[in-house]
């Protein structure tokens, strides 16, 4: 394979690989198992330290959530992404938003972590072969502030501007079917 070959390849393969991520923080914020499962090969597993299993494991405990948990935002950081052939290790930042009903209130709670990824690609595609998520900091907000009704003072002009875990405004965007 020439120089240049070689150098797309690796730049298509890092983009295959970080769209795969995205596409899985996606599909856990909007508890969508079928985004989840198109960035997991069938018989991957996944650690996060209070859940260990595999895929299938994984989408009943992610699909549809804790009812607790009503709004969740992965937002990604910096991957580090090294290729060998058709087999890739990834590393991604996580800053992870949850508001959680405790029973008497809710709370913003808010972890930083790590993603770290095992990668496999088969005809062309990439996807995770065993995911581990490190755990950095955690930090509760306390009692989460009511802003359903607008922003900074604000009232919102629909009700389709608050953000939930099932079924926001966001699905009609990219399946308009759906909505």
């Amino acid at each position: 394979m020439s120089t240049e070959a070689e150098d797309l390849k690796y730049v298509v393969d890092r983009a295959r690989i970080r769209d795969c991520v995205v596409r899985l923080a996606r599909g856990e914020d909007r508890r969508d198992a079928e985004l989840i499962s198109g960035a997991y090969w069938p018989e991957a597993t996944d650690d996060h330290g209070i859940f260990v299993g595999d895929l299938k494991e994984y989408l009943d405990w992610v699909v549809p959530g804790a009812a607790a948990i009503s709004v969740t935002l992965h937002t990604l950081g910096q991957s580090l992404i090294e290729v060998q052939g058709d087999r890739a290790t990834a590393e991604t930042h996580v800053t992870a938003y949850h508001r959680i009903d405790l029973g008497d209130e809710e709370h913003d709670i808010v972890i930083g972590g790590r993603y770290l990824d095992r990668l496999e690609e088969r005809g062309r595609e990439w996807r995770i072969a065993h995911r581990t998520m490190l755990y950095d900091w955690l930090r509760d907000f306390g009692q989460s502030v009511d802003w359903s009704q607008g922003v900074l003072g604000m009232p919102f002009l629909g009700d389709h501007y608050v953000g939930r875990a099932n079924g926001d405004h966001s699905v009609s965007v990219f399946r308009p079917d759906v909505g």
